[in-house]
Parts: C-alpha cells; structure tokens; sequence
C-alpha cells in the first residue's frame, strides 16, 4: 500500500469533500461536517500544506461511514481519512461556523471558531516529532489571526470552554512558551 498518500493537501481535501457530497446527493441523503484540526487549518487559515486526516464529527454517522469508505477506496486514501477521533475534545460550549468553507448541495460542512479551535490546540498541545507536526505552528497562526500578544488571554480562552482542571501546568507552559517565542520573533 505504498501508493496510500500519507498526506492530504487542500486540493485533495476539497475534490473528497466534493465526491462525499455526490455519494450522499445519489443516495438522498444530507450529510453534516464539522471539520476540525490540521484539515480546518487549512481550508480556512492556509496555515500549513498538509494533514494525514479529516478529523470531523458528522451525521448521519453511517451515511458518512460508508460514503468516506468509498471515497477512500476511489481516491487511494486510508480508509479512517474523515475520522471522529476529535470527539473527545469537542465541547457542549464550542462554537462553530460556516465561514470559509466549501459549500455543496448535500453536505453542510463547517468548522470551529477560530477562539474554540485555539482552545482545542492549546489542550491537546503537542510537540513536533517525526510524524507530526505538533501544534505550536496552528497555536501561532490562530493567536497572530485572533490577534493576541500575551499567554494570560489564550489560557483565559482555554477555560472559556473547558474546565480550567483540564488546563494542567505543561499545557499552561506550552502556551507561555508559545506566546514568548512569537512576541521574540516580533521584536
């Protein structure tokens, strides 16, 4: 399986997206999208080239199951391309939105604000390896579009959707490293 792209670029993301909608409109169905993580940067913030998923949550789950499978399978993609792995960060508070995505006839697609998507990235704050990108970039491009300058307000948005007990010490130095990092660039 070495012709399995590793990773999805915005055009790709896009042309399954589009072939997701026709799969749904053949079958009647419409789908709901919530695009999170690395493919929301993309589409909406053009913060990097690539991903290795679509981390969303979707109804109807088994229509959009099945509709992914075969779009998978038609575009040489692994088969958990469009997963609900994010599902554990997702909040009752969370705001979404529409706003710079795609639009098609039988797949709403949206997205978190970009204050709800810093607070994810933030949380889940991970480092750079060899297979991720980590978050820091994402954290820097959503705080430079949000317009933020110091680490108080970004954890401040953090607890403005979970609970400030999730906010442990490491991910509370991660931003503060973050912030100081960006404000020494910009000197």
């Amino acid at each position: 399986m070495d012709d399995i792209p590793d990773k999805l670029t915005r055009p790709t993301i896009l042309a399954a997206l589009a072939r997701l909608d026709e799969l749904l409109r053949v079958e009647g169905v419409i789908g709901e999208l919530c695009i999170f993580g690395g493919a929301a940067m993309i589409l909406v913030f053009d913060a990097r080239e690539s991903t290795r998923d679509v981390d969303a949550i979707f109804v109807p789950k088994l229509s959009m199951l099945e509709a992914s499978r075969k779009v998978a399978e038609e575009m040489g993609f692994r088969v958990e391309w469009l997963n609900d792995g994010v599902e554990g960060f997702v909040t009752d508070d969370g705001e979404v939105t529409s706003d710079g995505m795609p639009v098609y006839q039988n797949l709403r697609v949206m997205r978190p604000t970009a204050e709800y998507l810093l607070a994810m990235k933030c949380l889940a704050s991970r480092v750079a390896d060899y297979d991720h990108p980590g978050d820091r970039g994402d954290i820097v491009t959503l705080v430079k579009h949000l317009g933020i300058d110091d680490a108080q307000t970004v954890c401040d948005i953090v607890v403005k959707y979970y609970k400030e007990s999730l906010l442990p010490p490491k991910v509370r130095f991660f931003i503060e490293e973050t912030m100081e990092e960006m404000n020494s660039k910009s000197d």
